[in-house]
């Protein structure tokens, strides 16, 4: 492919059909030559940001795979465009496609402090971690803008309710005094993703997120300041990322890293679509070798959907990739271990918050 045709700053390179809709649209080969004589771009790349109104923000989680029993989303679609993310099929709901528009077309749920509130106050509500950024960054470049995560930590704070946070942005410091009222009570815990050690990989997979030097100074500067961390060194793919385990692993835990947690990476619904277009024209020389090996840790497919395996694979790849993680946690993490949070001082708080009115 002509590099001057690649989509540059994005992860996905292209649109890919939406399986909710009858029609879709291709881009044909005669129209690219042509917008590449012209000089004229194949996509328009500038984000949108559009504002949408939900009835409720907080979701309850049902997979058993997944640590967490609730998450919230500020922001649908996200900026930073990583190649892989399991998010991305989430936005043909809201009648986008999963390739470009998941990283340029970015939801934003202005009402969401307002609408935690509303959960918090209910008599019938009992404290349960919430995980801000089950699906979607929360401290995604929108958030910079918006400020609605910073908003909603200030609500937990109010109420002293406990919450988690999973991100790859060094913007999280920006509300390290929130995080730090939050961490008094042991009411917070964060999980920062660190996929590579190597910016050139880090550029390639996740081309809008902070750099690797910038996360672990996230993980050093929570971590001195009481702030739990876990490192999600997912997903694990094979042939680009596998072989830095153990380095991550040593890296992390001396920036302050109570814990690490992994996935091998599953390509399901339109991702697999995606991530093989991407890495054809990104990395063609391994392309094939990375999706064989991807599909051998899958039981032969790349869209993997089974509870139990589809988080951690089959096969002898699979299982040289969870033995390597094992190790790290032995070697790196032997004393470390990841508080439980708080669950008792909302009831109190709340009863308190209900008197004042």
């Amino acid at each position: 492919m002509n590099p001057k045709l690649n989509i540059k700053g994005r992860g996905a390179q292209k649109n890919t059909p939406n399986r909710f809709f009858e029609l879709s649209h291709e881009v044909r080969d005669d129209f690219l030559e042509y917008c590449q004589k012209e000089g004229e771009l194949v996509n328009k790349t500038k984000t949108q940001y559009l504002n949408v109104f939900p009835k409720t923000i907080v979701n309850k989680v049902t997979s058993p795979d997944v640590g967490m029993s609730y998450s919230m989303n500020m922001y649908q679609g996200c900026e930073h465009g990583c190649i892989y993310c399991y998010a991305r099929n989430s936005h043909e709901f809201w009648g986008y496609s999963a390739g470009l528009d998941f990283e340029r077309k970015i939801l934003v749920k202005k009402d969401a402090p307002k609408l935690l509130e509303t959960l918090l106050k209910k008599k019938s509500w009992k404290a349960k971690p919430i995980v801000m950024s089950g699906n979607t960054d929360c401290y995604q470049p929108a958030e910079k803008q918006f400020k609605i995560t910073r908003q909603c930590l200030k609500v937990f704070l109010k109420y002293k309710h406990p919450v988690a946070i999973i991100t790859k942005n060094a913007l999280i410091l920006r509300d390290l005094d929130i995080l730090k009222a939050l961490a008094k009570d042991n009411l917070i815990a964060v999980n920062v993703s660190i996929t590579s050690l190597s910016e050139d990989t880090r550029r390639i997979l996740e081309p809008r997120t902070t750099t690797i030097k910038k996360r672990l100074l996230v993980v050093k500067k929570l971590s001195e300041n009481g702030i739990p961390v876990n490192v999600m060194l997912a997903p694990i793919i094979p042939s680009i990322n596998s072989h830095e385990i153990l380095p991550m692993a040593k890296a992390v835990s001396e920036a302050g890293a109570l814990s690490i947690a992994h996935t091998i990476v599953r390509l399901n619904g339109a991702i697999g679509e995606i991530f093989t277009d991407w890495i054809k024209k990104t990395l063609p020389d391994r392309a094939d070798k990375v999706l064989h090996q991807i599909e051998s840790c899958h039981g032969g497919t790349l869209n993997e959907s089974r509870y139990g395996v589809r988080m951690r694979g089959e096969g002898q790849i699979a299982q040289q990739i969870n033995d390597l993680v094992l190790l790290a946690r032995l070697k790196y993490f032997k004393n470390k271990i990841m508080p439980t949070l708080n669950r008792s001082l909302y009831e109190p708080n709340k009863n308190d918050q209900l008197k004042l009115f």
